[in-house]
């Protein structure tokens, strides 16, 4: 499959696509690690139901649901995973935790990235941020946190892989980190705003990324409720 999208150095391509069918495609050893954000309607539960069920009918998108099957067909055997705190035991590797510092009313406070391998530390850490404006996509993460998670688990001039790209949020913290980015998005409006991103920030000179991050601390091990 042919990319929707290259850069003029070829070190970052974007994909129009479903992302069961565009990864079959990557190239062996084309992928050092998969750093994601997939859908799983965190924020929608509803009558006690656990994160990923509805109560109500037509709340919610069918896709809209944690469903870690995609897994299986992942090009590379190391990942950092966002994933709903009560299922992080379905994904393999070592949480660590994105903490919002002002998280909605009954929204959950923390997010699990599931990490494989286990990162140079042994602790369990969590990353501390504003859960931001979202002028891309309604669940953008924080670049903070993004480039973050893309320095804890690959080194300059890796190639990341993004099956649920967005708006690209990865794919900038892949720029401003020295590496190489393939993202992945099924809905045609988020690939003409991820391609917007990507081109703007290759337009700009910059220096190493120095945004000033909350630094990382040591997290409890609890599972919320």
């Amino acid at each position: 499959m042919e990319p929707t999208w290259t850069s003029s150095d070829g070190r970052h391509v974007i994909y129009h696509g479903d992302c069961l069918d565009v990864l079959p495609t990557l190239e062996a050893g084309s992928v050092d690690a998969v750093v994601t954000d997939p859908p799983y309607g965190t924020g929608w539960v509803r009558g006690g139901k656990g994160v990923g069920e509805f109560e109500a009918k037509h709340e919610q998108e069918e896709w809209d649901v944690w469903d870690p099957s995609w897994l299986r067909v992942i090009p590379c055997k190391s990942w950092a995973i966002f994933c709903p705190v009560s299922r992080s035991r379905e994904v393999p590797g070592v949480p660590l935790y994105y903490r919002k510092t002002n998280p909605r009313p009954g929204g959950p406070t923390r997010e699990a990235i599931v990490v494989k391998p286990e990162p140079w530390s042994a602790d369990r850490w969590e990353f501390h941020a504003y859960n931001g404006d979202c002028p891309f996509h309604p669940c953008q993460k924080p670049l903070g946190l993004m480039s973050w998670v893309v320095e804890l688990v690959t080194t300059i001039m890796a190639t990341i892989c993004d099956p649920f790209m967005g708006s690209a949020t990865t794919g900038v913290a892949c720029v401003r980190m020295g590496r190489r980015f393939i993202g992945i998005e099924i809905e045609r409006r988020y690939v003409d705003i991820a391609i917007r991103r990507m081109e703007r920030e290759l337009a700009q000179a910059r220096l190493p990324f120095a945004e000033p991050e909350p630094q990382p601390v040591q997290a409890a091990l609890w599972q919320e409720k």
